[in-house]
């Protein structure tokens, strides 16, 4: 179980030349006009974690299989779009199905490259975008109303429920915040995804900087960082030049390229740390002569669960889980030396996996 992110902006931003890099492929065609993008674009990358590598070591793996993220190249959206306007719904549409947004912002300044507004205001272009989402989840949470207030003077249990938490996102919603920033009980979270509001899912900023400010930032980006901080969402600051140009030099070129310029990791590895931090994910992994391999869960995950990304028999027949932690795996030299070292531990279901575990599961078939 990776993570599903929509990668979406105001055309020319730098979307589909950050998509292409994130996955190394041309399927994006980033040209310099609007729309470019007609059809959404999937792409999958590996997660680059340098503790995968050092298990396959310890554990003699033959082969090596990171965990994946999936990124959705979405056409750039305009003032209108909840309307129809440029490409529109079927855009907003497609934003339903991912699990979080990264919403590239320009911070840049650049003549050759048109901007939409005609100027450079990375927080105005940010309130172009999320006001067209809103207005989305307006029209979309307006049109049920009526008929669970129907349902709900009926004496429909949920209609009433539902219609409580849509009425205080309407209210939210047009008090000009978006759904996300909702108050809600645990146990209302479940029916508050059910509603499909575009305005709910988590924001990623990417702020695209030039490539001289790819390592601390700009004017433009310190506004974006300050915002997304006040929202307590999550920002980074990446250079979509610098990362197309990354994409395509091999391992070690992209070391020295990067330490030319004074960074210490491509922005992918910034991209899907901050993404994982968005969405409370963590890592385990499995470790065999044959593979080494990451799997992908969320922060809170109890063993069967986890299991279950492996294989639903897992959790239906769980019985126990052999643990190792990672620091100890790698330093006592594997499973062999973790187990006389009384490092292994048998985990029960109520176990909550812990990043970094190395696991293998006991289970019945």
């Amino acid at each position: 179980m990776g993570f599903k992110c929509g990668i979406v902006g105001l055309p020319n931003v730098g979307k589909s030349t950050l998509f292409n890099a994130l996955t190394e492929t041309a399927a994006a065609q980033a040209a310099n006009y609007p729309f470019c993008t007609i059809e959404p674009n999937v792409g999958e990358v590996a997660v680059p974690d340098p503790r995968l590598d050092k298990l396959a070591e310890v554990g003699k793996s033959q082969q090596i299989i990171p965990t994946r993220l999936t990124f959705v190249d979405i056409a750039g959206l305009v003032k209108g779009a909840s309307k129809g306007e440029g490409l529109g719904n079927q855009f907003l549409a497609t934003i339903r199905e991912v699990d979080a947004i990264a919403h590239v912002v320009r911070c840049f300044e650049d003549g050759d490259i048109t901007h939409v507004e005609g100027r450079v205001a990375p927080l105005a272009d940010i309130d172009t975008i999320e006001t067209e989402l809103m207005l989305a989840d307006l029209d979309s949470l307006e049109k049920r109303v009526d008929n669970l207030t129907k349902k709900a003077k009926g004496g429909d249990k949920d209609s009433k429920e539902q219609l409580d938490l849509v009425t205080r996102a309407l209210t939210l919603l047009r008090d000009g915040k978006p759904a996300r920033f909702l108050e809600r009980k645990p146990e209302e979270e479940r029916a508050f995804r059910m509603l499909g509001l575009l305005t709910s899912k988590p924001v990623l900023y990417v702020c695209n900087v030039e490539e001289g400010s790819a390592a601390d930032g700009n004017k433009f980006s310190e506004q974006v960082m300050a915002r997304a901080k006040e929202e307590g969402a999550v920002a980074v600051v990446i250079s979509a030049k610098i990362e197309s140009e990354i994409a395509t030099l091999s391992r070690e070129e992209r070391t020295d390229f990067l330490d030319t310029l004074g960074l210490h990791e491509a922005g992918l590895d910034r991209l899907i740390r901050a993404g994982y931090e968005l969405l409370h994910l963590i890592t385990y992994f499995t470790v065999g002569p044959k593979e080494a391999r990451a799997w992908t869960i969320t922060k809170g995950t109890k063993a069967p669960q986890a299991a279950a990304v492996i294989h639903t028999d897992f959790e239906k027949g769980f019985i126990r889980a052999e643990t190792i932690a990672y620091d100890d795996y790698t330093k006592l030299g594997g499973e062999a030396g973790a187990r006389d070292g009384g490092k292994l531990r048998l985990e029960g279901k109520e176990y909550v996996v812990a990043d970094g575990d190395v696991m293998h599961f006991r289970f019945n078939t």
